[in-house]
């Protein structure tokens, strides 16, 4: 089974474009978390994805560069040829997308509480 689900940031902001039958397509590049090395610095691996349709104009719509993003897809691997070299590219294709839930500083626990009365019951 070929799935692939990866949580990363974008590398910067993705690119789309309109196929000569409208299709939308969106490129971008995840840089998603891949442990640290031997000293101890993070490490990451920058994975090229596309996405099409309304997929790609959500993408496009929603997605900044430095912003969190889940995929789901499909890893495939696709040649061409240039100046007379065969050339590979492997790309997640993606299928669906997930906005991960971030949490503002100003929207913690601490903050939302601080200005009741100590006295009052809670309903939890």
């Amino acid at each position: 089974m070929n799935h692939v689900i990866l949580t990363g940031r974008l590398t910067k902001d993705p690119e789309i474009r309109y196929t000569d039958s409208k299709k939308a397509v969106c490129s971008f590049t995840l840089a998603v978390d891949d442990g640290r090395d031997s000293e101890g610095k993070k490490k990451a691996q920058f994975i090229p994805c596309v996405a099409w349709n309304k997929t790609a104009e959500l993408i496009d719509q929603y997605f900044t560069k430095g912003k969190p993003l889940t995929v789901t897809g499909r890893i495939t691997v696709r040649t061409y040829e240039k100046n007379g070299e065969k050339k590979y590219i492997t790309e997640v294709v993606c299928n669906g997308i997930e906005f991960p839930l971030t949490v503002r500083e100003e929207d913690t626990t601490a903050t939302a509480f601080e200005d009741l009365d100590e006295d009052i019951d809670l309903p939890f």
